[in-house]
């Protein structure tokens, strides 16, 4: 991987400039002359700088001095139309109601969802036959709707049954004013390891997805009740799991709490919301250095970063339990 080919300076982005149409564009960001705005090319734009640099909120991902910008990069070329298409996204849909931006995600992962690189991924994935079908339970507890996740024998991995099912509990929160409420948790020792894999391409047609999705998302129906949305997070919570909980007014985790989107791997992006509530909690560009590295959060670097709001030891109803953040 030649880096140094890759490696620009902000003029080179000017649009005085040909277009860049490398995969990656590597940008430095010293204090040297610089455009008053980059234009930014169908690639993700990873600068290499301080924070206060002023070019520095125009690019897709800011690495600090002394970065190694390598793993990032290796993920980005191993995968370039995807995490160009992410970017976009993310650059499109950041000052975008959050429905609509949610209808532009999903087109983006439709199309995605019928490229060779996450047919090859499917074509490679060991499959399991015979899973139990997943579960959404619910109860009251005075005005609060409890939501929780039921299938810990599949460390909550979010099949078709627990899709409808989070839908369905989300509009029945946000139709009924007698829920001030609303609390997401799992059972087991896990919040969520993302959408149920064996799933993907079940539907073959990434149009016939796209409008599945428009009427049965989950993050459709928690935008509507997300004001009074409370996640409770232990355990892994990726891909989906998390794209969900980020829509969370106030998200509380336990310390052995880590947090992952792996899409970019599989040749798509976060498709169940996560565009949408990821950036709108820690930023763009942090959303796209998550997604497009794959790396995973600790409790405490979530915390820092705002993807939660505090750590507890353990959740009401659990023998207490106060915020440590």
């Amino acid at each position: 991987m030649d880096l140094a080919s890759l490696t620009i300076t902000p003029a080179r982005l000017s649009r005085l400039e040909e277009p860049w149409t490398q995969p990656l564009a590597l940008v430095l960001l010293t204090g040297e002359s610089y455009a008053t705005d980059l234009y930014l090319p169908a690639c993700p734009v990873i600068g290499l700088g301080a924070a206060n640099h002023p070019l520095g909120t125009q690019v897709d991902v800011l690495l600090e001095p002394g970065a190694n910008p390598a793993p990032l990069a290796a993920a980005i070329l191993a995968q370039p139309h995807a995490a160009a298409t992410l970017v976009e996204v993310l650059r499109v849909t950041e000052t975008m109601p959050p429905l609509d931006a949610l209808s532009v995600e999903s087109m983006a992962y439709a199309m995605l969802q019928g490229s060779a690189a996450h047919g090859q991924w499917k074509g490679a994935r060991e499959t399991n036959v015979g899973s139990v079908e997943g579960r959404v339970a619910l109860s009251r507890m005075g005005e609060a709707l409890v939501i929780t996740l039921d299938r810990p024998q599949a460390s909550n991995a979010i099949d078709r049954s627990m899709r409808d099912g989070l839908f369905e509990a989300f509009a029945l929160a946000a139709a009924d004013p007698d829920v001030t409420r609303v609390v997401l948790q799992a059972h087991g020792k896990a919040f969520s390891l993302g959408a149920d894999l064996q799933e993907f391409g079940t539907t073959n047609d990434p149009a016939a997805a796209h409008a599945i999705r428009m009427a049965t998302l989950p993050a459709r129906s928690a935008i509507d009740c997300a004001n009074r949305l409370e996640v409770r997070i232990d355990g892994a919570c990726v891909g989906a799991g998390l794209e969900l909980a980020a829509f969370g007014h106030r998200i509380t985790a336990t310390a052995r709490a880590w947090f992952q989107l792996p899409e970019l791997a599989m040749g798509i992006i976060p498709g169940a919301g996560g565009c949408v509530s990821i950036p709108r909690r820690i930023g763009r560009q942090r959303a796209a250095l998550m997604m497009l590295s794959g790396r995973r959060l600790g409790a405490r670097q979530a915390l820092a970063w705002g993807l939660i709001d505090a750590i507890v030891d353990q959740f009401p109803g659990d023998d207490g339990g106060d915020d440590v953040g």
